[in-house]
């Protein structure tokens, strides 16, 4: 149990300090685009992931931190695109799946590639939640919830800082070209 107060108290004081060096609105420093679809294999170094990550980055994603609502970039963008892991660079979700949960936080009804993503169970603020995690990187991304829209009722409610936006435009250029049809007004 004091393992578990240990790593909470690392976390906030990690966040803390992202948050109060206005960590918030760094530019990311994360996988260089041409590396981002298909070249990363595993997770990086904790070393090479300190220099990549904003510090907002690292806490999340590393030491399972939580952003502020409504004070990330993700929480009301509305282009279109997708959204993949900050670390391993793999596709999580699709703004075609994005709404406003009215939580300030992006959320998402299902996921983009279910096999890039795997769950379990949550105790830390002493309720039963389901984390949310990427598969290959280990990245904290956020939480699972039953209170979403019809017909799955699903919200896949992610921090901003454990995800980078990939425009439908730059989707080819960075190795996600699979994702384009998506996107295509002509069906």
């Amino acid at each position: 149990m004091s393992n578990r107060i240990a790593m909470a108290a690392l976390s906030a004081a990690l966040l803390l300090q992202a948050c109060h060096a206005d960590a918030q609105n760094a530019p990311s420093r994360a996988m260089p685009a041409a590396a981002s679809a298909s070249s990363v294999s595993g997770k990086p170094s904790d070393a090479v992931l300190k220099k990549r990550l904003t510090p907002i980055q690292y806490a999340v994603t590393q030491h399972d931190a939580t952003e502020r609502p409504f004070a990330n970039p993700f929480w009301d963008n509305h282009e279109a695109g997708i959204y993949v892991d900050i670390v391993s660079g793999d596709a999580l979700f699709s703004s075609l799946d994005k709404y406003d949960s009215g939580t300030g936080w992006p959320s998402f009804t299902r996921p983009l590639e279910p096999g890039n993503l795997r769950t379990q169970g949550d105790h830390s603020l002493m309720e039963d939640r389901t984390e949310v995690r990427s598969k290959k990187a280990d990245s904290h991304l956020g939480h699972l919830f039953d209170d979403g829209p019809k017909p799955a009722g699903l919200r896949y409610c992610m921090n901003s800082a454990a995800l980078r936006f990939v425009p439908v435009a730059r989707l080819k250029q960075e190795g996600y070209e699979k994702y384009i049809a998506l996107f295509s007004t002509s069906k």
